[in-house]
């Protein structure tokens, strides 16, 4: 099998590139807990359109986040607290894709490129208020349906999720679990998504496989990082990073 010839570009250099972009996602995901899919969309969309960046993350995206849902004794007791929220990123993940196609043009960038802020900017800055338990299904509902469309519209489906799962207050480990289950989630809406317009073909799954490796290397070095370094120093310098990086894609976006 030609591994290049699957990849959006088909050449060596392209191969390079998104290898190491895989690497970098896991590294960050190894060390703070989330990030790949997002990091991983930022990076890549500098090379491809957003709709072959967002197949490509797909598989690497979906087993690094089922191993982050367990341990699976506590999966129920999570899933009543989120479980309808995560109805609500189906709803809208699948209606946006239907509403708005697979990501591209200049205003995926755009909108890729405010995602990017936004979440930089929960990141540095954010602390949501607790979410009184009467309401959490309303709100959470109302939560996976924004975050659904963003998903569809960008490919990044952090925001609003992760600052909401933040405000359930659901303990350390609880709220890893609970970014696993909603990554989860999303990366399969995701994948509906883009087979719905035609986005997630035999060969975009065949390359989102070759990229697993990578980001399972990438996540076990950052977990070995996470011992050496900061943390919060880390995350401060991902989130900035990555502020930057969502200003020039809006910037792109919009002269380009």
């Amino acid at each position: 099998m030609n591994t290049v010839a699957l990849l959006p570009g088909g050449t060596a250099a392209i191969l390079a590139a998104c290898i190491a972009v895989f690497v970098l996602a896991g590294v960050v995901k190894g060390v703070v807990g989330l990030g790949l899919p997002t990091i991983a969309m930022a990076m890549l969309a500098l090379l491809m359109a957003p709709a072959q960046a967002a197949a490509l993350l797909i598989v690497p995206s979906l087993i690094t986040n089922l191993w982050q849902a367990r341990p699976w004794p506590t999966l129920p007791r999570i899933l009543r607290r989120i479980g309808a929220m995560q109805a609500g990123i189906c709803v809208g993940t699948l209606a946006g894709a239907l509403w708005l196609g697979a990501p591209s043009g200049q205003w995926a960038s755009v909108g890729l490129g405010l995602a990017l802020i936004a979440y930089a900017a929960w990141g540095m800055f954010g602390s949501p208020p607790p979410v009184p338990r009467r309401h959490e299904n309303m709100l959470g509902a109302l939560v996976g349906v924004v975050t659904g469309a963003i998903t569809a519209a960008t490919g990044v489906f952090v925001i609003p999720a992760v600052p909401f799962l933040q405000a359930l207050n659901l303990g350390k480990d609880g709220l890893i679990q609970a970014m696993g289950i909603s990554f989860t989630v999303s990366t399969v809406a995701l994948a509906a998504g883009l087979w719905l317009n035609g986005g997630y073909s035999p060969q975009a799954a065949g390359a989102s496989v070759l990229m697993l490796l990578p980001a399972l290397g990438g996540m076990a070095l950052g977990q070995w990082l996470r011992n050496k370094l900061s943390a919060r120093m880390f995350k401060r310098c991902f989130m900035i990073s990555l502020a930057l990086l969502g200003a020039w894609q809006v910037l792109n976006g919009w002269t380009g």
